[in-house]
């Protein structure tokens, strides 16, 4: 392969491996924000359920958040490295929002989310609620400028070229008409579908997954653990139901704006009608679940254990969607960067095809570690539910050596050395079960 050619490729992959960590995190975000809400407003032990559920899935947004960060230094590195081009013509259209993107996600997203890590024990459980959700605002914004910023490359409005033949620099002319693009609202409408699809998978193929060694099978669930867990299934269910709908309207309705077919490659045609007929059945699947929750048939009926095992193999699949999905986009605009305007051959480097197929194997390399060390992590902390909650854990908590054999590399909670319970939790002072502003939950004890 050429070195033009390479160097489309890296983009297209290291844009749709990145994409996976956008999935969860925007997917994941709405729901963990509501459990806290509910959490902030419950009392007795509704608000031990609630506690946990916000420590177990923020747990899994948190991991995925700070991976994802890591996986989105590697995608920008390749601008620069092969795309230099790119940024002297359209550097000031296309990096506006990229540059916003950063304040959002890079300062204000994660002050915020610290703020609500680190605020667990300081802050009155309201504004704590309240800060996860400023936490989901930002990440929205910051996802809506990624996609304004993609937009102008697959559909450029709002610009104007400037300057002599051969060295014509492109200006913003209309902010809005940049930021309505439909290339952006569209596909970004699409794209959140996408995301609290693959969000409300999670949530009910973990919740499966505990539930069939855990469900009682009665009309009522028979501990704290297997609330959270109904709970999570029925946030699952519903969060998929409203991302297939977003999914696929806004997913046809980008066919509107898309001129000259999907690029030159004949695999992108396959891909795009493997997605499509792949979210069909999806939304064949979101029709019938919500029917299944009705008097808890679906904790209740003959057959679940069966119907949890599918669901938890399932989870995969809107990751899968997703991946062939920006993979349709970044590949079906070629040979084009900025669609109609510039050629990937006029803005790539003069490097060799070795040294492009050397970039390639490394980042892509890395992102594909970084991607499957995240799924790895959340795969361990999925299956440890509440065991070994570490978010919002009060510190004396944490870390403690219990003699655990070496297979166990953290455990939670105080040891179990066989000594009754006093109700001090070794600090001398009874505890009335408000630690941290609220009942102390069934992972810490």
């Amino acid at each position: 392969m050429e070195a033009t050619e390479l160097a489309r490729l890296q983009f297209a992959l290291l844009a749709a491996v990145h994409f996976l960590f956008v999935l969860l995190t925007l997917g994941l975000g709405p729901v963990v924000a509501i459990f806290n809400t509910r959490w902030a407003r419950a009392t007795g032990d509704r608000a031990v359920v609630f506690e946990n559920a916000t420590r177990f899935w923020g747990q899994i947004y948190l991991v995925n958040y700070a991976l994802g960060i890591a996986a989105g230094i590697v995608l920008e590195l390749q601008f620069g490295l092969h795309f230099p081009g790119l940024l002297d013509v359209a550097g000031e259209v296309f990096g506006a929002p990229l540059a916003v993107e950063t304040l959002a996600a890079f300062f204000l997203e994660s002050t915020l989310l610290g703020l609500w890590v680190f605020g667990w024990h300081l802050f009155p459980r309201a504004l704590h609620a309240a800060i996860f959700w400023a936490v989901v605002l930002t990440g929205y914004a910051s996802a809506f400028a990624v996609m304004v910023a993609n937009g102008f490359l697959r559909n450029p409005l709002g610009y104007v070229l400037e300057g002599p033949a051969g060295d014509q620099v492109a200006r913003i002319t209309d902010v809005g008409a940049l930021v309505t693009n439909p290339a952006a609202l569209l596909s970004g409408l699409h794209v959140v579908g996408a995301c609290l699809m693959a969000g409300g998978f999670v949530l009910v193929g973990v919740s499966a997954w505990h539930l069939r060694r855990t469900g009682g099978g009665l009309r009522l669930p028979t501990g704290p653990d297997e609330d959270l867990w109904r709970y999570s299934m029925r946030a699952g269910i519903w969060t998929g139901v409203v991302g297939v709908l977003f999914a696929q309207g806004f997913g046809y309705a980008q066919f509107g704006y898309i001129e000259g077919g999907f690029g030159q490659y004949a695999a992108v045609g396959v891909l795009l009608e493997l997605m499509m007929r792949s979210a069909d059945l999806v939304f064949l699947g979101a029709l019938v679940l919500p029917f299944l929750l009705i008097a808890g048939a679906l904790f209740r009926m003959r057959g679940r254990r069966t119907l949890y095992v599918l669901l938890t193999a399932l989870l995969p699949l809107p990751f899968v969607v997703g991946l062939a999905g920006w993979l349709v986009r970044e590949l079906g605009r070629q040979p084009w960067v900025v669609q109609g305007v510039l050629r990937v051959d006029e803005v790539t480097s003069d490097q060799s095809a070795r040294a492009v197929l050397a970039s390639l194997v490394l980042l892509v390399g890395l992102m594909v570690t970084l991607a499957v060390l995240d799924w790895w992590v959340l795969s361990r902390l999925a299956r440890a539910g509440t065991e070994r909650l570490v978010l919002g854990a009060a510190a004396a908590d944490v870390l403690r050596d219990d003699g655990a054999d070496d297979e166990v590399l953290l455990r939670f909670g105080a040891p179990d050395d066989g000594t009754p319970d006093d109700g001090t939790h070794g600090s001398g002072t009874p505890d009335d079960g408000t630690r941290g502003g609220g009942p102390e939950p069934e992972g810490a004890r």
